[in-house]
Formats: C-alpha cells, sequence, structure tokens
C-alpha cells in the first residue's frame, strides 16, 4: 500500500516541480503558487509527506530531490519580490499623484476636442488607487478622477 501512496505523490510533485519551474520563468511566483492553489507551505508539506511516504528500497533521488527544494525557495523568493515590487510601485504612485496638488490640470470630456480644466486639491485613495479632487475656475468640484484620464497637467494660474 505504501508503494501505490509513493507513487501517487512522487507524480505530482514531479509534474509541480516541472511546471512551476515554467511558470516562475514566465509569469510571477504569484502566479506559479495560484496555478496550483498551493502556497509555499503546502508545497513544503507536501515534499516532506513524499519524504515520510518513501519506498525505503528506492528512495528518492537526490538531485531530484535538491531540484525541487531549489524550485520551492525560487517561487518563495519569487512571491518575496513581487510583494516588495508592488509596494515599490504603489509608492512611486503616490508620490506621483501628490506632485498633482494645487496644479491645473486639463480632463477629456468625449466631445471631440473638449476638456475641463482645474486645479487639483485633494487626493483620495480608493483601494489604493489614487483618486484626484478637482475644483474648476467657476467653482464646481468634481470629485473621484482617475490620474489616467488627466490630459495636460499645467502650473498653477
Amino acid at each position: 500500500m505504501q508503494i501505490a501512496a509513493t507513487s501517487a505523490l512522487a507524480t505530482p510533485i514531479a509534474a509541480q516541480a516541472g511546471a512551476s519551474s515554467a511558470v516562475s520563468n514566465q509569469a510571477t511566483a504569484q502566479s506559479a503558487a495560484n496555478a496550483f492553489g498551493l502556497n509555499f507551505e503546502s508545497l513544503l508539506k507536501i515534499i516532506l509527506t513524499q519524504l515520510t511516504y518513501q519506498d525505503p528500497l528506492k528512495p528518492m533521488d537526490n538531485f531530484q530531490f535538491v531540484s525541487q527544494l531549489a524550485q520551492f525557495s525560487q517561487i518563495q523568493q519569487g512571491q518575496v519580490m513581487t510583494d516588495k515590487l508592488e509596494a515599490l510601485v504603489s509608492s512611486q504612485a503616490t508620490t506621483q499623484v501628490t506632485s498633482l496638488l494645487g496644479k491645473v490640470v486639463d480632463i477629456p470630456t468625449g466631445n471631440s476636442g473638449s476638456f475641463v480644466s482645474g486645479t487639483v486639491k485633494a487626493i483620495t485613495f480608493q483601494n489604493g488607487d489614487p483618486r484626484l479632487t478637482i475644483q474648476t475656475a467657476d467653482g464646481l468640484t468634481i470629485g473621484n478622477v482617475s490620474p489616467a484620464s488627466v490630459g495636460q497637467i499645467r502650473g498653477a494660474n
């Protein structure tokens, strides 16, 4: 019975390890973990289970074992790097958007060539995404404007 359990466990491990290497080269480590529906701790539990139930007469090849551990390590390092890059991008976006405070911006209205101009009075964040509040020259306040919709930025009048 244990031999059957060993072969059933060994096949998914080898398939996951091989697939994780290809996925981590093509996408982030988070994508690799999502593809399997497992996190790093779950992958370690799988390899420990595989070691526990392996056939003592046919132990796992050392090279294969080390290769799988290296691939799991790459997944974890990729996850850490992805988290840090996301934090860096978020920080840079916040810095860039705050530089718009007090500036006059033009927002295209969708009509051919027309736009609304106003001064950026406030910046809010909804789920981490920045949103501008703009006050036009005639006192109209426009909120929830995406920075991506800004067509032109000018210095304050």
